[in-house]
């Protein structure tokens, strides 16, 4: 019988918001694939797993993907074959009868790379049992660090990749809070716009929520991109409350 594919959300980084069944199934499973942006260097999820959970005696397979668009025919190409290799590397192992975890930072769901691998697998392997257990995500967590609410009552959300400036002014005005994924390459045009909408002290910035080196910061103007990483975002609460983080110490 193959066995099962465990596709799972690992937090954003503290190792204490695994979840019960995150921990529970990577325990028990035969081997790990891990997601990699560099082939050089350790796993960032990899390392936050092995805080909570003993992984001693299971086959670990790296995944590498580089982070690059897929919109050039060369990067395509490249990635596909990247996929296609994950792929095939899993379904050997899961053919095989060994249960296997897909870790993934965050949760599955949000900007997850599990996803570009999804329609593969069930071509290649109709029949194949996938089971996905949600994680902490990044943007849950970043609210929770910088104490606000994302949304009340009737109050409108929407998550959006920083990359996509040329709609931002749309949703700022549509929206009541808006989160903007993964900042660091635009960050200046961010904060540009955010002026321009009178909306600097409405937002804040987290950059690796979770993490050793996290930090919180409500003054965006005086950042700069080379402050940021990959793990970085933004969170724009237009309404005020008795939740206002400006008037917290």
């Amino acid at each position: 019988m193959a066995g099962t594919l465990y596709v799972i959300g690992i937090g954003p980084g503290d190792p204490e918001l695994l979840t019960l069944k995150a921990a529970r199934i990577l325990g028990q499973v035969g081997a790990i694939c891990v997601p990699k942006g560099k082939e050089e260097g350790p796993s960032l999820a990899l390392s936050i797993v092995r805080k909570a959970v003993s992984i001693e005696g299971k086959e670990v397979v790296e995944a590498f993907f580089p982070m690059k668009k897929a919109d050039k025919a060369a990067n395509g190409r490249e990635l596909n074959a990247r996929w296609d290799e994950t792929v095939a590397a899993m379904l050997g192992r899961l053919e095989r009868g060994v249960d296997m975890a897909f870790i993934t930072i965050g949760d599955p769901a949000v900007y997850s790379t599990f996803f570009y691998l999804y329609e593969r697998l069930l071509e290649a392997s109709p029949g194949l049992r996938i089971e996905i257990i949600p994680g902490v995500s990044s943007i849950n967590a970043s609210a929770s660090r910088a104490r606000i609410s994302l949304g009340l009552g009737e109050e409108r959300i929407a998550i959006l990749p920083a990359a996509c400036l040329d709609s931002l002014g749309v949703v700022l005005e549509q929206f009541d809070t808006v989160v903007l994924m993964k900042v660091y390459k635009v960050f200046d045009r961010v904060v540009a716009t955010l002026a321009d909408f009178g909306l600097l002290e409405r937002a804040v910035c987290v950059s690796r929520v979770g993490m050793a080196d996290e930090f919180v910061s409500t003054d965006l103007a005086g950042l700069k991109m080379r402050d940021l990483d990959y793990f970085s975002l933004v969170i724009v609460k237009k309404t005020k409350g008795a939740y206002d983080w400006q008037k917290r110490g």
